[in-house]
């Protein structure tokens, strides 16, 4: 055990997009197993920006293992380029552990994580669910404390996952060598529909929360009131309105075979959110 800890402390992890959702999780475990993580981002302590590849080498130098969280999503076109570039910049920093997040069920970030794979660095690559923190970090917040929330996922059923339970698996096989050249595909324990989850939001928070179902163009429509640019907001609406077809909708087990224990329910989520004052509550 003394040993395992020394071998920790003695390594270097780099965590690219730190302050984004799983990034920041991730950076917390690490530090706190005693790891030095350089916490890469745009204006962070370490400079690492998805968009300038000129960042990538000094943010790779000395490290032992990385963790790859791609900006803005390992499907957005020129994605496997970034990623092939990235895996030859780690194999020549001298690298040895790669943990990749990818979606569920996306084919081109199924072809991106096949080019991070031909650096020959060993790689974890974990494809996570629709992230239960979504409705209380990301696009649906706002709609969540407003009320009701528009999104295009008609009546389909995800099991949404929660990012905590994504980043202990990253940790896990950030740290161990029991997962190294695995696909890890993370889900909650059972389906949710996106009515069923407003169901739920509302009675952890006891305010109103609806969910009201849109086209993809409609989607569009409301990322740009958000302020997202036109191209930008067609490309989301149509990768979400893609992922959110039913072809998602099963469950593994890989969680409980990383942790050994159960992920979390999106009930405990919404409970948990709510005490901690997410929407205000």
């Amino acid at each position: 055990m003394a040993e395992n800890l020394t071998q920790m402390q003695n390594t270097t992890a780099l965590v690219t997009a730190a302050t984004g959702k799983t990034g920041r999780r991730v950076t917390d475990r690490l530090r706190a197993l005693g790891l030095t993580v350089r916490a890469g981002s745009r204006r962070g302590e370490v400079r690492f920006d998805w968009e300038d590849d000129s960042t990538w080498a000094a943010a790779l130098r000395d490290a032992d293992a990385a963790y790859v969280a791609y900006y803005p999503d390992l499907a957005a076109p020129g994605a496997d380029g970034a990623m092939r570039t990235f895996g030859r910049l780690a194999e020549r920093a001298g690298v040895g552990r790669l943990v990749l997040l990818s979606g569920r069920g996306e084919p081109e970030a199924a072809a991106a994580e096949s080019a991070l794979r031909e650096s020959g660095v060993p790689l974890t690559v974990v494809r996570g669910s629709f992230f239960a923190q979504n409705f209380s970090e990301g696009l649906m917040y706002e709609g969540v404390r407003a009320g009701e929330f528009a999104f295009p996922a008609g009546e389909a059923a995800e099991p949404f996952v929660d990012a905590d339970d994504l980043a202990d698996v990253v940790v896990a096989a950030l740290t161990g060598d029991a997962f190294a050249g695995e696909t890890l595909e993370l889900t909650g324990p059972r389906l949710v529909g996106f009515a069923e989850a407003a169901e739920e939001l509302a009675r952890a928070t006891g305010r109103t929360v609806r969910y009201r179902p849109v086209s993809g163009e409609e989607y569009a429509a409301v990322l740009g009131a958000y302020g997202f640019p036109e191209a930008e907001a067609r490309w989301v609406a149509d990768l979400f309105t893609s992922l959110l077809d039913g072809h998602n909708a099963s469950l593994t087990d890989d969680v409980k075979r990383v942790l050994g224990r159960e992920p979390k329910d999106f009930t405990a989520f919404a409970e948990d959110a709510a005490r901690a004052g997410a929407w205000g509550v």
